[in-house]
């Protein structure tokens, strides 16, 4: 059925992680006194929509660019497959495109009411910023996931925009001791990203696609995944302990298992092997978000 095929391609896997940012920013907004279940509900829309758009796209890129061949690890993607076309896909992307502006003008427009119309712009632009960052991973001849770029696109779409834009627009301000929450989240985001490309780098290294793991290499790659872990963990605690949020200590317990995770990447030698991994980042990531969410209200 070509409606799996799209569901297939959408990876709902990716879509957990993409929430954690909204989730993380909303629910900080919430515990200073703030509250709005449009802007939340458009918000998750906006990104769901975004992360999709990634996705096609990303599938669509590196179908042409060759890096979706026999040696790829991972799940079977759509075009290579052959069970979506480059059109096909190309339609897909546009409409993506196009419901992420759908949703992303009305939460705008509601999250800065009353706001200098500065903002409003701003947070246009951000907008607009996002679906051609979404677009532009892989696709075009200066696609910036090929030149080593694609940690901070994430790092900075996941993590500061994700975190502090949400929260911004509840707040209508910015607060220094959000930067912690939009760090954790940004860097645990790259080391999902930094698998990935540790898992396909040999690959990657065939086909030009110049990722931080191919410039680095893959032993030295480990020690940067261990920082990123680390990093991502000391900014949540320094924003916990800015705001005395104590009882948020308790969504660090995921933590443990990103330890264990950490211990598995050192001892890991065959890069094909790291593909499990992913997932337990991601979700890693999902359930501290949701520990989080459920301290607000402790």
């Amino acid at each position: 059925m070509k409606l799996k095929s799209w569901i297939q391609a959408a990876r709902l896997r990716t879509l957990p992680l993409s929430l954690s940012g909204i989730i993380v920013g909303s629910f900080a907004a919430y515990q200073y006194g703030f509250w709005d279940a449009t802007i939340f509900s458009l918000a998750m829309l906006t990104t769901l929509f975004l992360q999709v758009l990634s996705n096609f796209a990303n599938d669509l890129g590196d179908s042409y660019k060759g890096a979706d061949n026999e040696h790829r690890v991972g799940p079977k993607r759509a075009i290579q497959s052959g069970a979506i076309s480059q059109k096909e896909m190309i339609i897909g992307t546009i409409i993506m495109a196009i419901c992420s502006l759908l949703t992303a003008i009305p939460l705008i427009i509601i999250g800065t009411a009353q706001m200098p119309a500065s903002v409003l712009w701003t947070y246009v632009v951000l907008a607009m910023l996002c679906i051609l960052a979404a677009i532009t991973y892989t696709v075009g001849k200066k696609a910036y996931g090929y030149n080593g770029m694609g940690d901070v696109m994430v790092f900075i779409f996941f993590g500061l925009v994700g975190v502090l834009g949400v929260f911004s627009l509840y707040t209508k301000q910015f607060d220094y001791s959000m930067v912690g929450l939009a760090i954790g989240v940004g860097l645990l985001s790259v080391a999902v990203l930094n698998l990935n490309n540790m898992r396909d780098h040999e690959n990657d290294k065939a086909v030009n696609k110049i990722t931080l793991v191919v410039s680095m290499g893959f032993n030295t790659a480990k020690i940067y995944h261990t920082l990123l872990i680390i990093g991502s963990f000391v900014g949540f605690v320094i924003s916990f302990w800015l705001n005395e949020w104590w009882f948020s200590m308790l969504s660090l317990l995921p933590f443990v298992l990103l330890i264990k995770h950490l211990a598995t990447v050192w001892q890991t030698k065959i890069p094909q092997s790291l593909d499990p991994e992913l997932k337990k980042v991601a979700l890693s990531t999902f359930f501290i978000s949701i520990l989080f969410l459920i301290s607000s209200f402790l």
